[in-house]
């Protein structure tokens, strides 16, 4: 859902905040409701602090139903996603997600995504707040033959953090037992008697799982995972402090259409063989900056004092700016200011001193490598 305006008999008319399944899950157990991409989310619920830590030592549920969930299939679907995605699915295995990008054709980032093997087809999951552009950017170059759902009737839970298996563990059930999932792997269970689809995966850098499951049994299974002595329901607000320590870029900050995947620092999302036969939408420009390099890059920032910067605090070294901020805030974990950037390459080295203008101030700070707290992915 975008920020643009509807126009309906010649007036512009705010587009209409829509809600989630768990909409009334959340307001009734406290949450502070914020318009996010385009629906009513909870940023909090005892606090963005709290629950950060909560999830950093137990297990945080994280409704991320907002964003898009597609399945495409059809003849011929394997060589249709290989000319829009720089990824290799010949490597692909059944039931494995894999991390790629949707490009335009100038090579920048649309989108980032997960991309998983089913059956006879691939689930596609997309932010949500550019899944209606990735929709049509997926119509528009997709032959007529491939087939586009929009799982509408699907909701997505995250239950994140180093009990998330213990607590997951207790309550579902499958042909082949929970532990048999290792990092980016995914099979099909039931959880409080719905057919679930459950990855190893997440966006906070904790050991975790991803949980599509149907819409009417959302407030059920949250009500069943929530009793768990070790889960919580947490909101937006640690969602985004977590991923900035795992290091993870939030698309529309730390990724733009501007942004390429090699100065972005994503040059895992183009598997191995693209890299050398290219092929796909936007190859040009990311064939060429693989080989060429770019003039910028992404990095993490950690800064002096206790004073956070954010987005858009221009990055300098002395008199001269070689950056922007596209993400800051404080890290609870660290107990200190972070941020990453994107600052011109020749500064772009960990121990490199800079400063950051917050306010008409300077305030110094150091690249340090990502990510800023180390992931603890079960793999």
């Amino acid at each position: 859902m975008s920020d643009t305006y509807n126009i309906d008999d010649g007036e512009a008319v705010e587009p209409e905040v829509l809600t989630l399944p768990l909409d009334a899950w959340h307001r009734a157990r406290g949450g502070r409701m914020v318009e996010f991409a385009g629906y009513w989310m909870p940023v909090q619920y005892e606090g963005i602090i709290a629950e950060h830590n909560w999830t950093r030592t137990h297990a945080g549920l994280f409704d991320v139903s907002h964003m898009g969930q597609l399945y495409v299939a059809g003849e011929g679907v394997e060589a249709a996603l290989e000319a829009l995605l720089p990824i290799d699915l010949s490597t692909l295995k059944p039931y494995g997600p894999r991390y790629s990008l949707l490009l335009d054709e100038q090579g920048g980032i649309l989108d980032d995504l997960m991309v998983t093997r089913w059956t006879s087809g691939f689930y596609l999951v997309v932010n949500g707040a550019t899944k209606w552009d990735d929709i049509g950017h997926l119509r528009e170059h997709l032959p007529d033959e491939i087939t586009l759902t929009l799982m509408e009737d699907s909701a997505l839970f995250a239950l994140q953090g180093p009990k998330a298996f213990t607590a997951l563990e207790r309550v579902v059930t499958g042909e082949y037992p929970l532990s048999t999932l290792t990092f980016m792997k995914g099979g099909q269970f039931k959880l409080g008697g719905h057919d679930v689809w459950i990855s190893r995966s997440g966006y906070t850098g904790e050991d975790g799982f991803e949980i599509s499951l149907p819409a009417e049994a959302a407030a059920e299974i949250a009500d069943l995972l929530c009793a768990q002595e070790e889960v919580r329901p947490i909101g937006l607000g640690a969602r985004d402090s977590l991923r900035l320590e795992a290091g993870l870029p939030l698309y529309g900050h730390d990724l733009t259409s501007e942004t390429s995947p090699i100065e972005a620092g994503l040059t895992f999302g183009i598997n191995r063989r693209r890299r050398s036969e290219g092929g796909f939408l936007g190859a040009e420009r990311v064939l060429r900056d693989l080989a060429e390099g770019t003039s910028r890059t992404r990095v993490g920032l950690t800064l002096e004092g206790r004073q956070a910067a954010r987005e858009g605090a221009a990055v300098f070294a002395g008199n001269q700016q070689v950056g922007v901020l596209t993400s800051g805030g404080f890290s609870p974990t660290l107990e200190r200011p972070i941020a990453m950037a994107y600052v011109a390459a020749e500064h772009s080295a960990p121990g490199t001193a800079l400063e950051i203008e917050v306010r008409g101030k300077r305030l110094p700070a150091r690249v340090t490598a990502l990510p800023f707290v180390p992931h603890r992915y079960h793999r």
